[in-house]
């Protein structure tokens, strides 16, 4: 969580954009999945940990009608009318809390002015959810200053129908559910379709988590996403038309795919239908791995998810590409895949904590020549979900 000089400095950074003390501090953090990527929106399994990085919210409630966005990651500062909440390209980053306000907003939530001071430490752009830390961050602090009832899933599927209709990016809802439900020094089992889901301890032995940032930007809403998302949707299509009777791509077992697998109309169609049922298949073996105790065998199902999502699924690219070939083969390390939505962003490798240093010292400069970019790292844990921190904290 927050370390009390960062609390401070957060106080300080909103008393001097608006020349008062905030009434209230928030936290969300970021996510991580360590397994079952593209499944979420297919109705799949999943295995994200929240993180503690992430999203810091400063609040003061006003009486002007007027909605204040400012953060310290954005040299932009925004200001509208709290009666007029609509989308504005221009508004930028800003879209992501106008966004979930407007939502609440609409549910009959009244706020009659707010000044928001944001900061976050995530990197920008790299797959670990800083968009879906705003908005949860948003939603949860628009909630709890209103008394109104909403439970954390319920959040979360409401930060999911703001990315998807006022964003306009076709998102599942593992980020936001992962973020809402996160739990210290565990990882989330969760069946995207059911919402049902199992806190699974995150015993690592002597090996941490560590999330590589590419450095190759990525912008989800100007990516492949939604092209990956309707080509899974033509998949459904080409098996229900066929008499199949499945409500999600998940629904289809491995037994199923192989005798079905002349049904689609395209390849191309086929491996995206492949990479699902057989993501869904790795995230359950993984998770047993897991509790077994079986960290080697875990990390081979994250390569091989890896491969996955570069050969039937396409969405990893050069740059990733790149860190998972030589990751593989790095000091220490057990597994490796890309997280996030690809095309760009991170990978999140399992090291031996007496490697690391060496990993990282073997990693960056093979990547730099390869591709001209910097890695960065951070080794993770698994942090806790979004919450209102004290705010106790003395002047100095």
């Amino acid at each position: 969580m927050i370390h009390e000089q960062e609390q401070q400095q957060l106080i300080d950074n909103f008393s001097m954009t608006y020349g008062q003390d905030p009434d209230h501090l928030f936290f969300a953090p970021g996510r991580v999945n360590l397994i079952g990527e593209h499944t979420d929106y297919n109705g799949g399994f999943v295995f994200p940990a929240a993180l503690t990085m992430g999203t810091y919210l400063a609040v003061k409630q006003t009486n002007d009608q007027t909605l204040h966005l400012v953060s310290a990651n954005f040299n932009q500062q925004i200001t509208c009318s709290i009666n007029d909440l609509s989308y504005r390209k221009d508004d930028d980053w800003g879209n992501y809390p106008k966004g979930v306000l407007d939502f609440f907003y609409k549910q009959g939530l009244e706020f009659t002015g707010l000044k928001l001071y944001f900061y976050g430490n995530l990197p920008h752009g790299a797959g670990l959810s800083s968009s879906a830390s705003i908005e949860m961050v948003t939603a949860f602090m628009a909630t709890s200053l209103t008394g109104a009832n909403y439970s954390k899933p319920e959040l979360a599927r409401a930060c999911q129908q703001v990315e998807n209709h006022y964003i306009g990016v076709n998102s599942g809802l593992m980020d936001q559910f992962a973020i809402g439900m996160g739990k210290q020094d565990h990882a989330l089992f969760l069946n995207t379709h059911s919402l049902a889901y199992e806190h699974v301890p995150l015993h690592l032995g002597n090996y941490s988590l560590v999330i590589t940032n590419s450095n190759k930007r990525r912008g989800l809403a100007d990516s492949k996403y939604n092209e990956r998302r309707s080509e899974c949707e033509q998949g459904l299509s080409d098996l229900q038309a066929s008499g199949l009777e499945l409500t999600t791509l998940s629904d289809l077992s491995l037994e199923a795919l192989s005798v079905n697998k002349d049904l689609f109309r395209s390849e191309t169609i086929a491996n995206r239908v492949a990479h699902v049922v057989r993501e869904n298949d790795r995230v359950k073996r993984a998770v047993l791995l897991l509790k077994e105790g079986d960290l080697e065998g875990f990390g081979q199902l994250m390569a091989d998810s890896h491969r996955s999502l570069a050969i039937d699924y396409e969405v990893t690219g050069a740059e990733l590409d790149a860190l998972f070939d030589i990751q593989i083969g790095a000091p220490g390390c057990i597994g490796t895949r890309m997280t996030g939505a690809g095309f760009g962003g991170c990978t999140i490798s399992l090291v031996d904590q007496k490697s690391i240093d060496a990993f990282t010292s073997y990693v960056v400069p093979i990547y730099m020549k390869q591709t001209g970019l910097e890695p960065d790292f951070y080794v993770s844990t698994a942090g806790t979900g979004v919450s209102e921190l004290s705010l106790n904290t003395e002047r100095k």
